[in-house]
């Protein structure tokens, strides 16, 4: 019964942290613009790049 006690004490402080970790996840903005980053990989200048690895070849 001890056991029991103890698993559900752990439990309920499990789902405060995660509750308290997705409540500071959507106010601090992680989740408003989700899109970005996955397009920014397509947008990227690699003109810098070649002049380094030009250089490198040298």
């Amino acid at each position: 019964m001890f056991a029991l006690f103890i698993l559900l004490a752990l439990s309920f402080f499990f789902v405060v942290i995660v509750g308290l970790f997705l409540y500071w996840a959507t106010s601090s903005g992680q989740f408003d613009d989700v899109q970005k980053h996955s397009t920014s990989i397509l947008e990227d200048d690699d003109t810098q790049n070649l002049d380094v690895s030009q250089s490198l070849d040298e």
